[in-house]
């Protein structure tokens, strides 16, 4: 059978690709730290496959169009978009899809259980799949199933249902006749304000508390905690997109609530980067 050997959460923010280069600043070297270290354990656990976790910035789904849960069935994936090629100096890439994995995911003949999945068999990944995977596989030589998380655009799925999301994939991967090693990467952010009256105060986090929060959820291993400190009122008051850290939950459950061996919100100029990690117990 498949095995989920790690899961991982990272920040997705794309003024890092023009500000995270050699000579490294030096707010910056925590962050390009942890980066290193997630993509070193997907090396060392041998993965095969990636399970993406993130959330399109109203690129590919839109207000009139837009499912709480997408699975990407495509072969492959191109990314990113022109202004992000403009404004943030990305790099046009293609990524390997994982079409079987994808099926089981979402069902072949009927939906799971668990959710109801949308599937998109054409899609083009924006900086909220793209930066993660170029810098924990800097090859881009791993198949991806791309799963898109409603976290901007309400009504928003409950946070238990990012939990259930979770859950879903670890047990599907379990039931997965293959000897594929599996990791689950999630993208989000901590309290995060963007266009907003405290975005990039050059202070760190607009909401200090919360941060401190939402690492001791994953620090503790406290899956009902994070689900009830997720609720809308008091995320959106930590910043206008902090609502994408709710993406995290889903690796939690899918390491069934363990404590993670890295818990941090990274600070630099930027706010304050999500870095979690667990290996399968």
């Amino acid at each position: 059978m498949a095995e989920l050997v790690m899961a991982a959460a990272t920040p997705h923010n794309p003024l890092l690709w023009r500000a995270m280069v050699e000579p490294m600043p030096d707010d910056l070297v925590g962050v390009a730290a942890n980066f290193r270290r997630i993509g070193d354990t997907i090396v060392e656990l041998g993965v095969d496959v990636i399970i993406e976790v993130g959330t399109d910035h109203i690129r590919q789904f839109f207000s009139d169009n837009a499912p709480a849960f997408v699975v990407g069935k495509a072969e492959r994936y191109h990314g990113t978009y022109e202004n992000e090629v403009r404004t943030f100096g990305m790099e046009y890439v293609e990524v390997a899809g994982h079409r079987e994995l994808a099926d089981r995911i979402a069902g072949r003949e009927v939906l799971p259980e668990a959710i109801d999945f949308a599937v998109s068999h054409e899609w083009r990944l924006d900086h909220g799949f793209i930066i993660p995977l170029q810098y924990l596989t800097p090859a881009l030589d791993i198949p991806v199933v791309p799963i898109h998380a409603n976290s901007t655009l309400p009504p928003l799925p409950s946070p238990r249902r990012f939990a259930a999301l979770g859950e879903h994939l670890r047990d599907t991967v379990a039931a997965w006749e293959s000897d594929a090693r599996v990791a689950l990467i999630t993208s989000g952010h901590m309290a995060t304000d963007i266009g907003g009256p405290r975005q990039f105060l050059g202070q760190g986090s607009p909401d200090p508390e919360f941060d401190e929060m939402a690492v001791g959820w994953m620090r503790d291993g406290d899956l009902e905690a994070a689900i009830e400190g997720c609720r809308y009122d008091r995320i959106m008051a930590a910043g206008n997109v902090t609502y994408q850290y709710v993406n995290v939950i889903t690796a939690l459950a899918a390491m069934g609530g363990r404590p993670a061996e890295l818990a941090e919100a990274t600070e630099s100029r930027f706010a304050s980067s999500p870095f979690f990690m667990w290996r399968a117990g």
